[in-house]
């Protein structure tokens, strides 16, 4: 994939607020990299996603920085919202929170194949007081 195909792929996935999975591969993977945990296929991924967004948070991720090569990008985020159900092991505390997120792509064919999420948990559990 060239640079323009790797950021037009992303851009499309961007700002459908992650929901657009024919931007994903079928057999995509997404791996949170805190805890190993796996998410397979577009479906898996979707809900992965909806349940971080608005399940334990309603929050947006405000990007900050994206580097972009053939097929492959780094993306750094603002994880920005409201604890509103359990996480990690922490009920709902109803705070606010502002979480570094950083989420490493590979992409084949115009599609995100894998992705590699870290998200900063020690700086959530020491915001919701629960360190």
């Amino acid at each position: 994939m060239t640079i323009e195909e790797t950021r037009a792929t992303l851009d499309k996935y961007f700002n459908s607020e992650h929901a657009d999975t024919s931007t994903l591969a079928d057999d995509v993977v997404f791996k949170i990299m805190a805890t190993g945990e796996e998410q397979r296929g577009p479906e898996a991924v979707l809900d992965m996603l909806h349940g971080l967004y608005q399940g334990a948070f309603e929050a947006d991720a405000l990007l900050k920085n994206m580097v972009i090569s053939e097929g492959k990008a780094i993306t750094e985020w603002d994880f920005v919202g409201k604890h509103v159900g359990e996480f990690a092991g922490v009920p709902a505390t109803g705070k606010e929170v502002h979480i570094p997120l950083c989420v490493a792509y590979d992409l084949e064919g115009n599609k995100i194949k894998r992705a590699r999420i870290y998200f900063e948990i020690p700086a959530f559990l020491a915001q919701v007081g629960a360190l």
